[in-house]
């Protein structure tokens, strides 16, 4: 697979991947474009029909809200990072219908299910983002794929700093989302994540 075919080359997506690179650690920036290379390929292999620009942009910013300088004392880190691509969206010109379709799909990938028909960027997003950060549904990927995802953007010790991320979303909110996954046993299942076993197949 050409990963880079994948990538949509408008002004807007450049735009939003010096975003999550000028915001983001190294292990959180690899993760965000990981997490659209999972759902594009996911996408595609499917025959869903998804806005890739949107899509995208949607996945370098949906842990934009996890980055300090974005981190609200009060609301989920998902609303958070759903404001910031609206403004986002404001900035690119886009029309205020898409601005809210992107944050929507931002607030949906915590979601533990999004319906494909009435939201395929979310639905796509979400299950993207599970298989990254808790390993849920491996199989739903090819093995090259997986492997050829995580030679080029390698995981650099995402679980661990995820988990410490999540566990600071859950002290100062624990009602959030965040706050139910840690205390539902999040930090077992990141842990367990087939990705970062030696020897996996897309390891």
């Amino acid at each position: 697979m050409a990963l880079d075919d994948l990538v949509p080359d408008t002004p807007a997506a450049a735009s939003a991947l010096q975003v999550a690179q000028q915001f983001h650690s190294p292990a959180l920036l690899n993760h965000c474009r990981r997490a659209h290379l999972w759902a594009a390929a996911y996408g595609g292999a499917r025959g869903i029909a998804f806005d890739a620009e949107l899509l995208y942009v949607a996945a370098m910013l949906h842990d934009i809200g996890l980055a300090p300088v974005f981190d609200s004392a009060t609301v989920p880190f998902e609303e958070a990072g759903g404001a910031v691509a609206w403004v986002f969206g404001a900035g690119a010109g886009w029309d205020a219908d898409r601005r809210r379709r992107t944050a929507g799909v931002i607030v949906a990938h915590m979601a533990p299910e999004v319906d494909v028909a009435a939201d395929p960027e979310g639905h796509l997003l979400e299950l993207a983002t599970g298989l990254d950060v808790s390993g849920r549904r491996p199989d739903d990927w090819p093995a090259d794929v997986r492997a050829e995802v995580l030679e080029a953007f390698p995981r650099l010790g995402l679980a661990e700093e995820f988990l410490g991320c999540f566990t600071e979303q859950a002290r100062r909110k624990p009602s959030s989302l965040a706050g139910q996954f840690v205390a539902g046993g999040f930090a077992d299942r990141v842990r367990a994540n087939p990705l970062d076993r030696s020897g996996d197949a897309g390891r």
